[in-house]
Parts: C-alpha cells; sequence; structure tokens
C-alpha cells in the first residue's frame, strides 16, 4: 500500500488560507495586482465582514482598507439567489470627495472585470444602449459624484444601466435615492459601506447621511471604515449598525531601550522634520527634491491655503530642480479642472510634484508617492497623519517631512509625540541652506511678480490668506503670531512689498526693495490697458480734488458724485429682488426634490394649515378694520376713507 502523502499546508497569511475560499476569479485578480497575501486589516475584515456581521474598521492609512470592504460586497452581491429586479439597488459605497469614490469606482472596475458575467456588461456604462437582463447575479457600478455630471444625466444612466452598486458622494447618492425610481427595499438591498467615515461627519455631510439612511432599510450589513474614529463616528456606530464587530490595527515598532510602541503609520514610512526660517522652505524643498535617492517620481507638497497653491504652482517653475513638472490640486478649482490634474498625477511618467492643500491629505490612493513635504504644519495630528500617509503605502518605502520654524514651533514635535506620532530630525539627505541660496530663490520668485502683475497680486493674496490661516492654528502656544518674522516670511513668498495687514504696522512695507509697484503691468495687454485707464482716472480725480482744496472749494462734490452713482443703484433693486426670489424657488424646488414621500406629504399639510391660518388673520384684520372704520365715521364726518387707487 503506498504511503499516504501529507497534504502541503497554507500559508497562515495566504489568500488561501482565508475561510470560506475566495472564488477563483477574485484570487486571480489579487495575483494579476502582485497582491501576494492579505494585509492584516484585508485579513481580519474578510473573516468578519464576509458573513452577516457589520464592522468598525480603524486602520492606519495606506493598509488596504478598500479591497478589505470591496471584496465583501462583490461577494455578497453576487450570493443572491437571481440577479437583482431592474433599479433595485443592493448595495451603497459613500466617500467623502469625488477623487476617493472615482478612486474606489475605479479598482471595483478592475475587479469585475475579472468575473465574465459582469465583465462583458462593462461596455454598457460608455454607450447609449440599454443594459439587457441577465439570468445569474452580476455587479453593474455607477459612480456618482457632483460637477462634472448633472444629477438628470446619473438619473438617466441609472434608469438605462439599472446598476446595483452605487459608488459616490453623499449629495448626489441623497438625490438619486431620492428619485421614486430608484427602489432600495429590504427584499433585495444588502450592504452599505461608508469610507473614510469620520471625515464624512466631520466635513459636515451628517444631514445627507442621514437622508440615505432613512432611504435604506434597517436589515442590512454595514461597514464603516477610516483610519481614525471621531466621536462623531461613534455617535454613529450606536444608532446605524446593529452588534458590529470592531477590527482595529495597529502598527507596534521598538523605540530605544527596547520598549514598544504604537505607531499610527506604516513601518515603510519615515516621518521626519527640519527646522527652518520661512525664508528658507522653499530652497529646502528644491534640495530634498534634488538630492534624495532614488530622485522622487512623484512629491506632495501640502499647503495650508488654496491661495497659497494657486501662488507657488505660478512662480516654483523656475525655481524647482529641472526634470520635475508641477501640478496643483486644491478645492477652489472647478471640478473638470480637479479630476484632470488628478489623473495627470497619478498617470504621470516623469517626476512630478503636486502642490495642494488637505483636499488630497487623506483617502486618495496615489500609487508610487516617495515624498510628502509639508510647507505649512497643520494643528491637528489627524491631519498630520494623513498627510504623512499619502507616502510609504502597501509596503512601499516613503519619507514625509515636516517644515517647522525656529523658536515655539518646534514645540511641535512634542506635540506629535504626546500623541503617539513621533517624528525624528531629517539626518539623510543633509539639508543646509545658506541666506545667499534663499536670497537667490527669493529674487527668481520676485522678478516673475516684476514682469506680471497678476503674480504680483496673487503673492499679496496668498500672504494674507496663509496669515489668516496661521491665525486660526488652534494650538496658539505654539504657533503664536506675535513672534513671526514677517520680513522672513515675506522673502519665503517673494513678496516685493508687504500687503496692507494690522500685523505689519509700523514696518516698512517696501522690504527695503524701492520697487515701484504701481507701475508693475499685466502681461495681458487687455487688463494692462484696463489697469491704465482706471490708474488714470484716478489721477485726473486727485488732481480735481487737489485743485479744489487751493481754491478753497469743498473737494466732497466728486465724492457726492460717486454717491449719486451709488444711489442710481437703487434703480435695479426690483432685478435684485426678482433673483433673489428665483434664487429661492430653485433652492425650494431642490429641497423638495430631496425630501421622500412621505415628507413631501408632510409638507404639504403644513403649507395648507399655514395658509387657512393666514386666510383666518385677514378675515379678522378686514372685520376689525371696517368696524373701526364705522365708529370713527359716526364720531368724525371728515374721517379717513382709504388711500385712493
Amino acid at each position: 500500500m503506498a504511503p499516504v502523502q501529507a497534504r502541503p499546508k497554507k500559508a497562515p497569511r495566504s489568500w488561501d488560507a482565508l475561510t470560506p475560499s475566495l472564488a477563483q476569479w477574485i484570487l486571480d485578480y489579487l495575483s494579476s495586482m502582485g497582491y501576494e497575501q492579505p494585509t492584516p486589516v484585508q485579513k481580519s475584515c474578510l473573516e468578519i465582514f464576509r458573513g452577516n456581521k457589520d464592522v468598525v474598521v480603524e486602520a492606519v492609512t495606506g493598509s488596504g482598507k478598500t479591497l478589505a470592504f470591496l471584496i465583501p460586497v462583490v461577494e455578497r452581491l453576487l450570493r443572491s439567489e437571481e440577479p437583482a429586479k431592474r433599479h433595485h439597488v443592493q448595495g451603497i459605497i459613500i466617500s467623502p470627495t469625488r477623487e476617493l469614490a472615482s478612486q474606489i469606482y475605479n479598482v471595483l472596475v478592475s475587479l469585475i472585470r475579472f468575473h465574465a458575467p459582469s465583465a462583458d456588461l462593462l461596455s454598457y456604462s460608455k454607450s447609449d444602449e440599454k443594459r439587457p437582463a441577465t439570468t445569474e447575479p452580476v455587479i453593474v457600478p455607477q459612480l456618482l459624484v457632483g460637477g462634472t455630471i448633472k444629477a438628470a444625466e446619473d438619473l438617466s444612466t441609472f434608469l438605462r444601466l439599472s446598476p446595483n452598486l452605487l459608488v459616490g458622494t453623499p449629495g448626489r447618492l441623497a438625490e438619486l435615492l431620492s428619485s421614486p425610481y430608484v427602489k432600495a427595499p429590504a427584499s433585495s438591498f444588502e450592504v452599505l459601506v461608508m469610507d473614510e467615515a469620520d471625515r464624512l461627519l466631520d466635513l459636515g455631510f451628517s444631514p445627507e447621511i442621514t437622508r440615505i439612511l432613512g432611504y435604506l432599510p434597517k436589515q442590512r450589513r454595514t461597514g464603516l471604515f477610516s483610519a481614525s474614529l471621531s466621536e462623531a463616528v461613534e455617535r454613529l456606530i450606536t444608532v446605524g449598525l446593529l452588534y458590529p464587530h470592531k477590527i482595529t490595527v495597529r502598527v507596534k515598532s521598538l523605540k530605544d531601550g527596547g520598549e514598544i510602541q504604537e505607531r499610527k503609520t506604516p513601518m515603510s514610512l519615515q516621518m521626519s522634520y527640519i527646522i527652518t526660517p520661512a525664508s528658507q522652505k522653499i530652497p529646502a524643498l528644491c534640495q530634498l527634491l534634488d538630492k534624495l535617492e532614488p530622485r522622487p517620481a512623484r512629491s506632495i507638497v501640502f499647503f495650508s491655503t488654496c491661495f497659497a497653491v494657486k501662488y507657488f504652482a505660478r512662480v516654483l517653475h523656475g525655481v524647482l530642480p529641472p526634470g520635475f513638472s508641477i501640478i496643483s490640486l486644491h478645492g477652489k478649482l472647478e471640478p473638470q479642472v480637479r479630476e484632470k490634474n488628478y489623473e495627470r498625477f497619478v498617470n504621470a511618467t516623469s517626476p512630478t510634484v503636486l502642490l495642494t492643500t488637505d483636499i488630497a491629505a487623506r483617502g486618495l490612493d496615489i500609487p508610487q508617492v516617495d515624498l510628502v513635504v509639508q510647507h505649512d504644519p497643520p494643528t491637528d495630528t489627524k491631519v498630520f497623519i494623513h498627510r504623512c500617509g499619502r507616502a510609504g503605502r502597501a509596503g512601499r518605502r516613503g519619507l514625509a517631512v515636516v517644515m517647522l520654524q525656529p523658536g515655539h514651533e518646534e514645540g511641535y514635535v512634542q506635540l506629535l509625540e504626546v500623541r503617539q506620532t513621533p517624528i525624528t530630525p531629517l539626518t539623510r539627505p543633509s539639508i543646509s541652506v545658506t541666506d545667499a541660496e534663499a536670497e537667490l530663490v527669493s529674487s527668481k520668485i520676485r522678478d516673475q511678480a516684476k514682469a506680471d502683475r497678476e503674480i504680483f497680486q496673487l503673492a499679496q493674496r496668498a500672504f494674507v490668506s496663509w496669515a489668516r490661516s496661521y491665525m486660526e492654528h488652534q494650538a496658539t502656544s505654539i504657533f503664536r503670531v506675535s513672534e513671526l518674522d514677517w520680513v522672513d516670511l515675506a522673502k519665503g513668498y517673494g513678496l516685493l512689498e508687504l500687503p496692507k495687514m494690522p500685523e505689519v504696522k509700523g514696518l516698512d512695507r517696501s522690504l527695503g526693495l524701492g520697487i515701484d509697484t504701481e507701475s508693475i503691468p499685466f502681461k495681458d495687454k487687455a487688463r494692462e490697458k484696463k489697469r491704465l485707464a482706471e490708474l488714470e482716472q484716478w489721477k485726473k480725480e486727485k488732481a480735481e480734488r487737489e485743485a479744489q482744496r487751493a481754491n478753497g472749494e469743498d473737494p466732497g462734490s466728486l465724492k457726492r458724485k460717486k454717491n449719486e452713482a451709488w444711489s442710481g443703484k437703487h434703480e435695479h433693486e426690483d432685478a435684485k429682488a426678482a433673483r433673489r426670489e428665483k434664487k429661492r424657488r430653485k433652492r425650494e424646488a431642490q429641497r423638495l426634490a430631496q425630501m421622500t414621500e412621505k415628507e413631501k406629504e408632510e409638507q404639504k399639510k403644513l403649507e395648507e394649515l399655514i395658509a387657512e391660518v393666514r386666510r383666518r388673520n385677514a378675515g379678522q384684520t378686514t372685520a376689525g378694520a371696517a368696524g373701526g372704520q364705522k365708529a370713527d365715521a359716526a364720531d368724525d364726518d371728515d374721517s379717513f376713507e382709504g388711500f385712493d387707487d
């Protein structure tokens, strides 16, 4: 009898070790993507969320949360005994930003391409044809984000495709679910996922989340995923989940002396700081990009305001080392431009630097980010972690550097230490900026401002917006406005003069440069022509006022003339009122469109009740006025009988 061969044991962290086993097509996808084994959060989540259990998952940034919920969601929908009915939604995934929603949708599409029946239907999402019915369960996704596509187009696409899995932002999802054509009954709806759940609530999406939950059945599976859990999420857990399982994935490391410490970021991510005056921050950034080995393919630089991003995106082209291109991403960009710039950065093939605000601080899984630089440190340590977490994802090595000004800002290091986010001084590469190098960078930026008034004005706005942001820091013991070196800060921004601000009162606003900023022209000839005409008019009025003073006349006539022009605007009050009323009606229509049928009925009853009360009050007022007039007429023959028509 032949000896029985022992069956090979499965690796404890392999995908095959999961129970129940994953479908072969999912294993094929994971293999094609190079995912040899699940991350800790994926292993823990797949073992629980694939069953009939709710989960609350807190894991460090870059730990693989997207696949941790996509695989269970897809599996659950495909386990149905029959395909979903037309216009019946089976699953919803909510994201706080357009970019993150698009990213989740793209990962979902790449996953279901390996499921043949679902892959065959993907072509209909890019055509105008109606999706055919199927005899077996499939995944038909739809992306719902505001800005680039109108809500009516989303509804039209929904009716044509009849998707059963929606991925989108709260506002657009709530708007679609309010349509009577969209169904999410208890008999078919399966699962709800909220990614970056704490940010969904911190950004003020609570009303939209509440509305979405109102459209969904209570008997469902729910998953909340986040890098950190806030108090708002804890409240949501108590009211929106049934006996949830909390999964917390921590990273631990050894400190000097053998003490184990808990980390909130991956081990592959090095978090460091450099102490540098404001005037040397941009030169230090240039040295980082130039000295870092290997040369960073993708780098992200965080600023505190949109105007700062917009300004430095204009002036850094002539400052950064050769070979680096610049892309900007901030909240004031048009949605189409934001999406285009995001795609450009993700698909960049040459060294690229993304200048951004906290809009890109979390959620976005941008591949191969080697370097993160925080030009302006945030107060909130959670934001600090999320910014750093853009690098060092999925086991890839990354470097995150925050720039702190000498003095009290150095206390930020101790603040992070207390909040279990330790950072170390940056030693490699060695960064050393001289005053001459800093002055050279400032002069290069100033030269651009001298050549174009638009850059000069943008610099002023960026500096003022940064100052306001700095004043709003919550940690006032660390970020002290009273100790800022405004002249040094102005050099860091390459200003030609300090803007008019109360904080710089008493300082030489010209910065000792002696530049006549009034003579700086616009590169745009049309704008420059308009500016010169306005400047000429102002000089003319100024000369007239001086002549009136010299003759002992009242120089206020010009002011009265301006006042008359201003008062003439009151002729347009009717038009303004009409526009306000139109906007009010539009807002009211949008509000009604977002109501459920029950809410609409209650609103109608309330309006009828208010109208009835007003009619009664009007009747009483008319009767009282008539009685009063009769009494007055009896006492006085010359009584007032009303205005003539």
